[in-house]
């Protein structure tokens, strides 16, 4: 595959209009690119996503994961938002310092019916992994 059927722009537009629900509150996620089988997103260092001794929690990662993975998808497939997670597999390989985490995704398999892909999140600034996740899709057949 050599471009992407929607451009960051329009993946972007999409994810805010479809789902607001992960920047209520305040804008924290921010799609930085799309390209073929890829994507990166940002997540904000901020308190809500804090866990107790000032490091970003679990759960704030394996939604950043699954988000990014979602939007390589989309930015892939066009704007399908019945697409859902089938399984997510996150192993948290080291504490994260304070600051913003990048989500690099790349998508292994795009199928008709299935996406697989891997996410390696970092802290900004850094090259060693805080995590890395593995994620399916189930695609619904009316696209």
């Amino acid at each position: 595959m050599s471009e992407t059927v929607m451009s960051l722009e329009e993946t972007a537009v999409f994810l805010e209009r479809d789902f607001p629900q992960m920047n209520a509150g305040g804008r924290h996620f921010h799609l930085e690119a799309v390209g073929p089988l890829s994507a990166r997103m940002r997540l904000d260092y901020h308190e809500r996503h804090l866990r107790p001794g000032g490091t970003v929690s679990g759960p704030s990662m394996m939604a950043l994961a699954d988000y990014a993975l979602y939007a390589a998808i989309l930015a892939n497939i066009g704007p399908v938002a019945l697409a859902v997670t089938t399984s997510l597999n996150v192993n948290f390989l080291r504490r994260p310092g304070p600051a913003a985490l990048v989500a690099e995704c790349r998508l292994m398999k795009l199928g008709r019916r299935l996406a697989v892909g891997e996410v390696a999140i970092r802290s900004t600034g850094a090259e060693a992994l805080v995590a890395h996740a593995t994620g399916t899709y189930s695609i619904p057949p009316e696209r």
